[in-house]
């Protein structure tokens, strides 16, 4: 009874995992998906597995209380969210995607604007919840609001969505994918339709001075920026952002090491001495200070060089982040 039961749990997993691909909602092998058992165990898609083409063998099953099946190598990152909102709610399936449109206006916007009856009546006031790294990390904030919102969105990352079956969570994610479609398409009509949207994205980068690249004085305007921001020195506080970081041009005599105290740098000293330093050659180093490339993703494609573990240096992602941020702010010649 258990095995009939599983199997028809799995097909309606490949299921939902083929519309969602059919419409766009996932790509490649983002997003997952998980539905409840029984009390304690679930069924949930395996890490790096393609939704719109699953097999049964790609979906896996968890007792929630067992250890060795949290151990599991094969359990998506994601699974301490899901894990957490089936101890803490009663809902029986979950979907979590990357909606384009989705994403790329809460990207811009913190609130949805509702142009319709439909998106009032069946969205209402959408809690959305900032996300800091690029797996949910903080589970218990989603779970709370999904108490509010059986849909939430997740900041730069995605949707969550739940139900009692998969076809209502996936109304919720098309409800609001439309209701963004609508919001963009308005806004071709009449331009201050999301006036505050103007706001938030406009920032300005006007800067008289041009420096030449990885010069003293180049890198010298960074650290003066880093250590004028607000936003670094209370994020940098919270991760107690301590460490040496040194950058180097590859083929020249050119290396800075950042010495980070609490966010703060301390000290700017010219070796490579560090537990982490990141190196690559001078075309790259441009899109970087240009704002064309980000150094994480630069890192895990090959064109940045890395001495240290990354995994180690990611726990600081967001003030990082804002530090890349604020390479692109120091003109270059």
């Amino acid at each position: 009874m258990i095995f009939g039961k599983e199997k028809v749990l799995k097909d309606s997993i490949i299921n939902i995992g083929k519309k969602l691909y059919e419409l766009r909602l996932v790509v490649a092998r983002s997003g997952n998906l998980s539905c409840r058992i029984n009390e304690n165990n679930i069924l949930i898609t395996a890490t790096g597995s393609s939704l719109g083409n699953l097999t049964h063998d790609d979906i896996i099953k968890v007792d929630l209380a067992n250890q060795e099946d949290i151990k599991n190598p094969r359990l998506t990152s994601e699974f301490p969210l899901h894990g957490l909102v089936y101890k803490s709610l009663p809902t029986r399936v979950i979907i979590h995607c990357h909606p384009t449109l989705v994403n790329a206006y809460f990207a811009v916007y913190s609130n949805l604007k509702a142009l319709t009856f439909e998106t009032k009546f069946y969205l209402g006031n959408l809690p959305v919840v900032e996300q800091d790294t690029p797996s949910i990390t903080k589970p218990q904030l989603v779970t709370d609001a999904l108490k509010v919102s059986n849909l939430v969105v997740v900041k730069n990352h995605g949707v969550v969505s739940i139900a009692d079956k998969f076809s209502d969570a996936l109304y919720l994610v098309e409800s609001l994918e439309e209701a963004v479609k609508v919001a963009a398409v308005a806004r071709l009509f009449k331009k201050d339709i999301l006036d505050d949207l103007d706001k938030e994205i406009k920032e300005n980068f006007l800067q008289d001075t041009a420096y030449l690249m990885f010069s003293r004085g180049h890198i010298q305007a960074i650290v003066d920026l880093v250590n004028k921001d607000e936003f670094i020195a209370k994020k940098g506080a919270e991760s107690d952002l301590t460490l040496n970081l040194a950058i180097k041009l590859d083929g020249q005599d050119k290396v800075y090491k950042f010495n980070f105290e609490k966010g703060r740098i301390i000290n700017l000293e010219f070796d490579e001495d560090a537990p982490f330093v990141i190196s690559a050659p001078g075309d790259i180093w441009e899109l970087i200070f240009l704002g064309k490339l980000d150094p994480f993703v630069a890192v895990t494609q090959g064109k940045m060089k890395l001495k240290g573990e990354l995994g180690k240096l990611s726990r600081w992602y967001v003030p990082f982040s804002r530090l890349f941020e604020l390479f692109k702010q120091v003109k270059i010649k």
